[in-house]
């Protein structure tokens, strides 16, 4: 994956897009996802339908992109830690940096109707298949940069794609947990007790 810089019209159209994205991810949270049309998220940025229709074939394909871009932002926190810091130390810290950066509350609570909206959200099943799709795009992403820092082959060796399948299920579970706990927390700490737990070898409680 390069890493080269984004030109001004790059940057434009990503902006665009993440743009778009968050404003599906919102409406839906707050109205529910069958009561947000295509039109409702053009309007929520400011451009029209059809701008819309240039980067997402679909409202769930926008939402789904949230994650998949934050998946891609991790990969490239990872790449950019230092060289001797310990793989799995470099990994929760990248994990943390991006959601905490793509989140803006990961060290807070929830409020319960921003937590009761993504639960209905991510119940729709074409939401699913969206999130399913994208997240082999993420596991594949997550296992190239993990091949680049260990010096493995991404696809030689079963090393990096263990790595990745492993992360992903310990972002899986911790994001699970923050939906569905007995009560609300915060990501967080979830994530980096669920990576904690993966580096030491989940051992048993």
């Amino acid at each position: 994956m390069s890493t080269e810089p984004m030109g001004l019209r790059e940057r434009k159209k990503q902006a665009t897009r993440d743009a778009l994205s968050w404003a599906a991810v919102r409406l839906a949270v707050e109205r529910g996802f069958d009561a947000v049309r295509v039109e409702d998220i053009a309007a929520e940025v400011g451009v029209s339908p059809r701008t819309f229709n240039n980067y997402f074939a679909s409202k769930g394909e926008a939402i789904a992109a949230r994650h998949l871009e934050r998946a891609r932002q991790i990969a490239v926190e990872l790449r950019a830690r230092p060289e001797d810091e310990p793989l799995w130390e470099a990994i929760t810290n990248a994990v943390l940096a991006r959601f905490a950066l793509s989140e803006g509350r990961g060290e807070r609570e929830p409020e319960q109707q921003w937590l009761d909206g993504v639960r209905l959200m991510v119940s729709e099943p074409a939401l699913q298949g969206e999130m399913a799709r994208v997240n082999a795009m993420a596991d594949a992403e997550l296992a190239a940069a993990v091949a680049e820092r260990t010096g493995t082959d991404v696809d030689r060796d079963l090393y990096p794609r263990l790595v990745s399948a492993a992360v992903g299920a310990a972002m899986t579970a911790a994001i699970g947990h923050w939906l569905h706990g007995p009560e609300p927390t915060a990501m967080a700490p979830l994530l980096r007790d669920a990576l904690r737990q993966l580096s030491a070898g989940l051992p048993v409680p």
